[in-house]
């Protein structure tokens, strides 16, 4: 088996881990968090680092700034998160009295959206291990590296760095299998690389029931989300052949009618791209008075530039996500003004 320590040397340096063990000795009160509607590799991160500490004797507490899919209820140690939207006179507490806050999987602290005023304020340390680009300048440390496929990964890297993966067992291997798997789209995408996969050995050796996992996720559907899948590419799907493109939109009132839960559409998008010849795909769903929009992409076509140029986005070359205060119908119209500045690069096309 290939040895990985320069790996793991380059995303955790020695300096970095003994400031790290440091930070960690004088902490009495430890806080970890992630971004505003946390998916499968927010929750994986943050119970999988969750877990790890509170074995190592930390006082530990995981506050999200949202709910998140009820498919990710059965993570180990998911019945200490707190709500921050359900209790936040509770939550501003903890975070005004932590000596340290983890922030994971995502770069700016706008991302924690109500949280982010008190995590700024708060005279905690601040520790970032995320993998998306250009991260804020916020933090006490960053650990960021785009080219890691997850924010899981980084939690098994950081483990590591401080010699502790004989600790993983199997609650902390089944996070962070679970954060790997969903935000690679079980394994497919071009940032999960062989290391991974070894990666992935070793957290099944753990204990980590890959088919189990795989489950839970993926098979745990509603009636009423499969009804809104259902609505969605019968009736909701636009495809434009012309630019290799495919989006899907939703209104509040659509989603409503479905019984709509946060989780409920996740991986939408993923069947516009999955299309013959799409290229680019496109979710817009109309949300808390925004419309919430997510990209994907093949290939060497780059939706984080899109979004980030049209749409207040970011994220990741194939996978961005962005928002619009404009309507629906404005936002919609928008995106399509602008295909034909990217015609090129998604039909090869002069």
């Amino acid at each position: 088996m290939k040895n990985t320590t320069t790996d793991i040397a380059k995303r955790f340096p020695e300096k970095s881990v003994k400031d790290m063990r440091e930070m960690l000795s004088l902490s009495k009160n430890i806080v970890i968090t992630t971004h505003h509607r946390p998916d499968g590799d927010a929750m994986g991160s943050s119970l999988g680092l969750y877990n790890y500490l509170i074995k190592k004797g930390f006082s530990v507490k995981v506050i999200v700034p949202s709910d998140y899919p009820e498919f990710l209820a059965w993570l180990p140690g998911n019945s200490s998160v707190l709500n921050y939207e359900t209790v936040k006179e509770s939550c501003d507490k903890l975070i005004s009295e932590a000596d340290l806050i983890f922030c994971l999987d995502f770069n700016w602290l706008k991302r924690v959206e109500k949280m982010e005023s008190p995590i700024r304020t708060s005279r905690a340390r601040k520790i970032l291990i995320d993998h998306h680009l250009d991260p804020e300048d916020a933090f006490d440390i960053s650990f960021s590296y785009s080219d890691a496929c997850s924010t899981c990964e980084l939690i098994y890297d950081f483990i590591d760095g401080l010699d502790d993966v004989s600790l993983i067992d199997k609650d902390i291997a089944t996070c962070i299998y679970c954060g790997i798997m969903t935000d690679t789209n079980s394994f497919r995408f071009a940032s999960m690389k062989a290391r991974t996969h070894r990666i992935i050995a070793k957290l099944m050796d753990s204990g980590a029931l890959n088919y189990k996992i795989h489950e839970l996720v993926y098979d745990n559907s509603t009636e009423s989300k499969l009804r809104l899948t259902g609505f969605a590419l019968s009736e909701k799907l636009t495809v434009l052949s012309e630019f290799n493109t495919a989006y899907i939109t939703l209104t509040e009132e659509e989603m409503n009618r479905f019984d709509f839960k946060s989780g409920d559409t996740e991986g939408l998008v993923n069947f516009a791209l999955g299309i013959n010849g799409v290229n680019l795909a496109a979710f817009f769903s109309e949300r808390e008075g925004a419309v919430k929009i997510s990209f994907r992409s093949k290939d060497d076509f780059s939706v984080k530039d899109l979004s980030s140029k049209y749409f207040n986005g970011g994220g990741h070359k194939n996978a961005s996500g962005g928002f619009s205060r404009q309507s629906l119908s404005e936002t919609v119209r928008k995106f399509v003004v602008i295909l034909p500045e990217y015609k090129k690069l998604l039909t090869g096309q002069e």
